[in-house]
């Protein structure tokens, strides 16, 4: 996965030269000379802050580790989902079958998601990762055996889904819990920003290596499954790099019960960032089941096979790597709630648009939509959920918020099983319209924590 080689948003770079521009343009009209050096230092000075401030994370050791291991881990997912997405298509030849897959992910999460939650805040953070990271270089490891000695069947595909969801719910939660120890409480929004750059990266680079693997013969999908299990294992060797992340000598002993019905009770108590969670459960459940059809999108719809599938998959992850990068030096207050709602109604009109797309390339321009207002929602919202929490709820109130995921993996059968019945196109173009509708509701309800607590997030 891509790491820290960018230096500044391309974006940013385009608005901060037009405004050079101007204030030039306007200085010369009455000092020429000194105001154009002025505005040249000044421009100067103001893209150093900009990349320093977008990377200020990645200053602090530990958290360099925790984003290097998260980087193999993205790019060992991303890669291997292509694959599997592939080998879903090939084996049941059916949208169903691509959403039973994400299913299998869904039903696991939604029960173990919210121990993951609790053993973050009550065990050493390191086990959890090493542990779930061996857990996914195993299971990678078993598809790819089963592939070259030719006994796949899509009943592995689901029972690796599930093993693989399980970890992620463990997995996450304590990734989070830790980056919030190692980084501190005025960073933590900008890393976390920066860790959803890391998976955007990923999902530009695991597509792409996996589309290529893909079609070469002599690699294959195995190829693709084994690339992950390297991943993983270098994920599991870096974890001892890291900090124990042990639980605070004076955490109350409780049972794993109580403390989940605690976060529950929290986030109740916190109305603000209840909304949050549960906008993010919507939007995702409706909306993300996008990603499970992209394959019979490519085959089907538009036939351009599995290098066209590819491609899309990544041009998704182009959008969401740009919109990343601009978020992570540019938001602050006020700034986040509305990159968050309009991020939210931009990914369901572009669902849409994708919907209506009538050849490959203005799909490729409209997969790209979705996966940079995809991007922006998840990471505002992520990042306002946890920066309005207290430090010793992380863990918890990350995995309420990966319950959304076990939704979005719960709806992709029900929707695949429509897609079948009534056709692909119109099955997204109905999920953008819900997404849209979603979040005009959500920013009815919650104009008034907007306003209340606007100025206590600070991104940039």
């Amino acid at each position: 996965m891509l790491v820290e080689s960018t230096p500044v948003s391309p974006t940013a770079i385009i608005w901060q030269a037009a405004s050079d521009r101007t204030t030039t343009t306007l200085a010369g009209q009455t000092d020429s000379m000194s105001s154009t050096v002025h505005s040249s230092g000044g421009r100067r000075a103001r893209r150093d802050k900009q990349s320093s401030d977008t990377y200020v994370s990645l200053r602090v050791p530990q958290y360099r580790v925790l984003f290097t291991i998260g980087a193999f881990g993205f790019v060992a997912t991303q890669s291997q989902a292509i694959a599997r997405g592939w080998l879903a298509n090939e084996l049941s030849d059916s949208n169903a079958g691509l959403g039973g897959v994400f299913m299998a992910f869904g039903i696991p999460m939604l029960f173990a998601t919210p121990m993951g939650g609790v053993a973050a805040d009550r065990y050493a953070k390191r086990q959890i990762l090493i542990i779930t990271n061996a857990l996914l270089a195993l299971s990678a490891l078993w598809i790819a055996f089963a592939i070259s000695f030719d006994f796949i069947e899509y009943w592995m595909l689901l029972a690796t889904s599930a093993i693989q969801a399980t970890a992620f719910s463990f997995l996450v939660p304590a990734r989070m819990a830790l980056t919030g120890e190692v980084i501190g409480r005025e960073l933590i929004a900008n890393a976390i920003v920066l860790g959803q750059m890391s998976i955007n990266s990923a999902r530009i680079i695991g597509p792409a290596i996996a589309g290529v693997f893909i079609g070469v013969a002599w690699i294959g999908t195995a190829g693709v499954y084994y690339f992950s299990v390297v991943l993983s294992v270098a994920a599991v060797l870096g974890c001892f790099a890291l900090p124990p992340g042990k639980p605070r000598p004076d955490h109350p002993l409780a049972t794993a019960r109580s403390e989940f019905v605690d976060s529950l009770r929290y986030v109740w108590v916190q109305r603000h960032v209840g909304l949050l969670i549960i906008v993010s459960f919507v939007v995702v459940m409706i909306g993300f089941p996008v990603d499970a059809f992209l394959p019979r999108l490519a085959t089907e719809t538009l036939d351009v096979g599995s290098a066209g599938y590819g491609f899309l998959a990544a041009s998704s992850a182009v959008g969401a790597v740009i919109v990343s990068l601009y978020i992570a030096g540019h938001s602050s207050g006020r700034t986040a709630w509305r990159i968050q709602s309009v991020s939210g109604v931009t990914f369901g009109v572009m669902l849409v648009a994708l919907a209506a797309a009538p050849s490959y390339l203005l799909a490729v321009f409209m997969v790209a939509g979705v996966g940079a207002a995809s991007a922006g929602f998840q990471a505002m919202n992520n990042s306002l959920v946890l920066t309005l929490s207290e430090l010793e709820y992380h863990g918890r109130v990350q995995s309420l918020m990966m319950l959304s995921f076990s939704g979005f993996g719960m709806a992709a059968l029900p929707l695949g099983l429509l897609a079948d019945h009534i056709g692909l196109r119109q099955t997204m173009a109905g999920m953008g319209v819900a997404v849209v509708l979603a979040m005009a509701v959500y920013m009815a309800i919650s104009r008034r924590a907007r306003q209340r607590f606007g100025e206590a997030v600070s991104l940039a």
